[in-house]
């Protein structure tokens, strides 16, 4: 129908050379109707998204417990389908109709949904208190009684990033500047930061309350709490005896790429990718965070990798925060953890990428 879309999500393939060589890369924009349709192929499947249908009056929410726990939980005696339905390579998600007005709720049927769902709450509210960019407002995480966990957010209209891009680069360095900038006041005022509603605090460490260990060292939390336990998972899964040899070797050159840079631990949205950004007549919002503070580079390194950001993003974003030096062999070094993650998610067509950022 003509309020559809294709949306192909090539992150959440493998990267198999037979694939790609069949893959296509188009664009096509259609006027049916008055209603924009796009279609993007890139080397991967499509996920279909329907758009607003007048059927979805009469679906049912889902399953009766499903749909019994929304209403106590929310206090809405409203909840019927508002036709966006969808999801991405681990959750299922739809837009509801509620006393309250609409939103958006994920579910997610694996043991650890719950743990992965406080998670993307905490940073949402994290960014939102930044008052920088726009994200959905989360609501509630729900605990379903057949199993299951549901979380609820604000629900927002919204397309592909386009005439925004620049903004979301601003928009994104102010994120990432906001805890310096906090820091700076500190120094400052000699006192607690933060009079506000929000009240945020200065934060002197890396990691993230819900998810991480906190740690004062920025190489050290990198190679420990993100790429030693991926490279565990390949351990475990595989045995690959090349791949922990070579990240042997790595670890000891790590210190070498930063040199003296200082590192201020930065808000970061975590999974920056195209599929992760979309926009409204306001401006640009992000979503499906996995927030942590870390260094503001890391942030780029999974947005160059399946593209979809322009360059008039990346200039608006480094005129507020330029290059450091080594910035190009840093970024693969962080680039290295995501293809080492895809690795563990889809399958050994990764295992080419991560092999040879570490020989390289």
């Amino acid at each position: 129908d003509a309020g559809s879309r294709w949306i192909f999500r090539r992150r959440c393939l493998p990267q198999s050379r037979a694939f790609l060589f069949r893959a296509l890369s188009i664009a096509v924009t259609l006027q049916l109707a008055g209603v924009r349709v796009a279609r993007l192929a890139q080397e991967g499947r499509g996920l279909w998204l329907p758009g607003v249908s007048g059927s979805a009056q009469g679906r049912r929410v889902g399953p009766p417990a499903m749909e019994a726990a929304l209403r106590r939980e929310l206090g809405t005696s409203e909840l019927r389908p508002a036709g966006h339905s969808g999801g991405g390579c681990i959750s299922h998600g739809e837009s509801f109709h509620t006393d309250h007005g609409k939103v958006y709720v994920k579910r997610n049927d694996k043991a650890e949904a719950r743990r992965m769902f406080d998670g993307e709450m905490a940073s949402l509210a994290a960014i939102l208190q930044t008052q920088t960019v726009k994200v959905p407002k989360p609501i509630k995480v729900i605990d379903l009684p057949e199993g299951g966990t549901l979380f609820v957010m604000e629900h927002l209209d919204m397309r592909s990033l386009n005439r925004h891009a620049e903004k979301l680069g601003m928009q994104l360095a102010d994120l990432h500047l906001h805890n310096q900038k906090l820091g700076e006041k500190l120094k400052k005022d000699a006192n607690t930061i933060g009079k506000s509603q929000m009240d945020i605090q200065f934060v002197e460490e890396f990691g993230f309350h819900s998810v991480n260990d906190w740690q004062q060292d920025w190489i050290n939390f990198f190679a420990r709490q993100r790429i030693q336990p991926q490279m565990d998972l390949i351990e475990k899964n595989s045995g690959d005896r090349e791949a922990r040899e070579l990240w042997a070797q790595l670890q000891v050159k790590i210190p070498s790429l930063f040199g003296d840079l200082k590192i201020i631990p930065a808000l970061l949205h975590g999974d920056l990718w195209g599929g992760n950004v979309a926009e409204d007549d306001s401006g640009p919002i992000i979503f499906d965070p996995a927030s942590f503070y870390g260094h503001s580079e890391y942030e780029l390194a999974i947005a160059g990798m399946f593209g979809g950001f322009s360059g008039s993003f990346y200039s608006a974003y480094h005129g507020k925060i330029p290059k450091a030096p080594g910035f190009d062999k840093r970024l693969k070094l962080y680039q290295l953890f995501h293809y080492m993650n895809h690795w563990n998610h889809f399958g050994r067509g990764y295992r080419g990428s991560s092999i040879s950022i570490m020989k390289n």
